[in-house]
């Protein structure tokens, strides 16, 4: 048990996307254009938030659609990269975001200790596919514990359609996906968990999905009812 957990933490400590962090936007705009922009932005139009938690934001693509549209809002953006939240923070005072309703916050999710009932915005976009299944659990847990009664929830990631030959396409793609950032950043997750179930049992309920990209992509929009 004691050497599990040392080595739980020896991973922890050397996953990090800082390595990717200067070639993170050319490398999603080759291989995805802004497939994966409007996944994240797909519903923000329908949001109204007070206070938005925002997990693995990355360079900051996101954070700026938030800033804009939810202008009055306070936001803390966390990221296990360094390198990511200082990408992040200079993107919003090239374009003039930036200001101290923005917190940035410089954390392991699996250790982060958000304020309970604090945030009615949580934002996990592209995020949880990075742990394996009860890492989702417990990420997921505290999230639920951060949000309000009302909060909404929203989420994009990878998913495996079906059947057929979508599901074929998927499962290359995303084989490739894992092996690459198994390799670059130590990644725990070796394929995709599925955190629907997770949400439900916290009392979140889906409201609207999209999904594209022949299935492999879905944007979600959860509510706490």
């Amino acid at each position: 048990m004691v050497a599990s957990e040392k080595s739980r933490s020896r991973i922890l400590e050397f996953m990090s996307f800082d390595v990717l962090a200067p070639h993170y936007r050319w490398m999603e705009f080759v291989l995805a254009g802004e497939k994966l922009q409007r996944c994240r932005t797909a519903f923000l139009n329908e949001a109204e938030a007070h206070d938005v938690l925002i997990l693995g934001e990355g360079n900051g693509r996101f954070l700026v659609e938030c800033r804009r549209r939810l202008a009055n809002a306070r936001i803390t953006c966390v990221d296990q990269s360094a390198r990511m939240l200082e990408l992040a923070r200079k993107r919003l005072v090239r374009l003039g975001l930036y200001s101290d309703h923005v917190t940035f916050v410089h954390a392991d999710a699996l250790e982060l200790a958000p304020p309970e009932n604090a945030f009615d915005l949580v934002v996990t976009h592209f995020f949880l596919d990075c742990f394996q299944p009860e890492q989702v659990e417990k990420i997921v847990g505290k999230l639920s514990r951060a949000a309000t009664a009302q909060a909404s929830w929203l989420m994009s990631d990878f998913q495996l359609p079906a059947s057929g030959l979508r599901q074929c396409r998927a499962r290359i793609i995303l084989w490739m996906m894992y092996l690459f950032f198994r390799a670059a950043t130590a990644l725990p997750a070796r394929r995709l968990t599925n955190p629907d179930g997770f949400l439900k049992a916290h009392g979140f309920v889906l409201c609207n999905r999209q999904s594209s990209e022949w299935g492999l992509l879905h944007s979600d929009c959860w509510r706490r009812v």
